[in-house]
């Protein structure tokens, strides 16, 4: 029960996020709304104000904003194909942008809740390297191979990168020492001297972690894309919305810090997915309107319609092919 709760709650706050970024900027740029839901399938609920009907509706893994004259011919001044080339991208890119930001914001306050790392030793493994050397808790962390350490990352990088024995320069109660030691290896083959950050809030650095996330997640994708455009990926690599609730379920185990850190993830690939060339994604619509300026006139809107609505058939075929896998890993076929 625990799992589907936060199951549900991830999904309403991603596509709640994604789907308000759409919305925001058309109202913002004069398009006309006449729709704003939040799910798939049968409504559950809906209501008016102004000139758009808000619903919700049973399935927390989709949502939609219609707009005036998006996949219709409309002669409506507020209708999107009646806005500029500009406008028209920014509404389209500006869901994945939200997801983006919200992911940006959950890594920030990960971040100063746990704290950024400092060049303070906290823990020393005991009968590690560093403890047999003589290095202690508190001892801070000046110089490693005459190279200035000004942060935690610098230290773990020339720690990794090291050939044999490594020089450590430490001040403790203001007083310099140096010790030599040579780093061992853990089963990860990964070089390490036994010795854990103390870690303090730390804005500017709660902002670096957040955008070096971010970056660090997208390339990921990008690499995951190029692995599919080759043929390196099973179908096992892949999850849906049931996979992803599993996934939820496991995370739930590590702490409310894991759960958020995996809806920042999930954030990021929505936003990432989103903005792919695939008809009915708003990566193809982007790429339908760059077209656009490059022909100096627009495709025709019913015909542009029907492309994403093949896609959209071909993408909710790929979602239950994707479904039927992630319930055969959990022996439900």
């Amino acid at each position: 029960m625990t799992t589907a709760i936060t199951a549900i709650i991830i999904f309403f706050i991603v596509v709640l996020v994604h789907e308000f970024g759409h919305f925001a900027t058309a109202k913002l740029v004069g398009i006309k709304v006449q729709e704003f839901s939040i799910g798939m399938g049968p409504r559950i609920t809906k209501f008016n104000k102004g000139e758009t009907e808000y619903s919700l509706r049973i399935l927390p893994i989709g949502g939609y904003v219609k707009m005036e004259g998006e996949d219709e011919k409309s002669d409506d001044e507020r209708s999107f194909s009646n806005k500029s080339p500009i406008s028209r991208i920014l509404v389209l890119a500006s869901g994945a942008i939200m997801n983006f930001l919200l992911a940006l914001i959950i890594f920030f306050v990960i971040s100063i809740v746990i704290g950024s790392p400092t060049t303070i030793i906290d823990k020393v493994t005991e009968n590690g390297p560093a403890d047999t050397v003589g290095i202690k808790s508190g001892d801070e962390i000046v110089s490693i191979n005459n190279e200035k350490i000004e942060n935690w990352q610098e230290s773990k990088d020339i720690i990794t990168n090291a050939e044999d024995e490594i020089n450590i320069t430490v001040l403790r109660d203001e007083k310099s020492l140096s010790f030599s030691l040579t780093p061992e290896k853990d089963e990860n083959d990964n070089k390490l001297i036994g010795i854990s950050s103390k870690t303090r809030p730390s804005f500017i650095g709660s902002i670096k972690y957040a955008f070096n996330n971010l970056i660090f997640i997208i390339s990921l994708m990008f690499d995951f894309i190029k692995m599919a455009l080759t043929g390196n990926v099973s179908t096992s690599d892949v999850a849906g919305p049931i996979g992803v609730v599993q996934l939820i379920g496991e995370t739930t185990k590590y702490g409310f810090l894991s759960v958020l850190n995996l809806a920042a993830f999930i954030n990021i690939n929505l936003g990432f997915f989103n903005l792919l060339p695939i008809p009915a994604l708003d990566g193809s619509r982007i790429l339908f309107i760059l077209i656009e300026l490059l022909r100096g006139k627009p495709l025709d809107p019913e015909k542009e319609g029907m492309i994403h609505f093949i896609g959209f058939a071909l993408l909710m075929a790929l979602m239950i092919f994707i479904s039927y896998n992630d319930l055969s890993r959990l022996n439900i076929f």
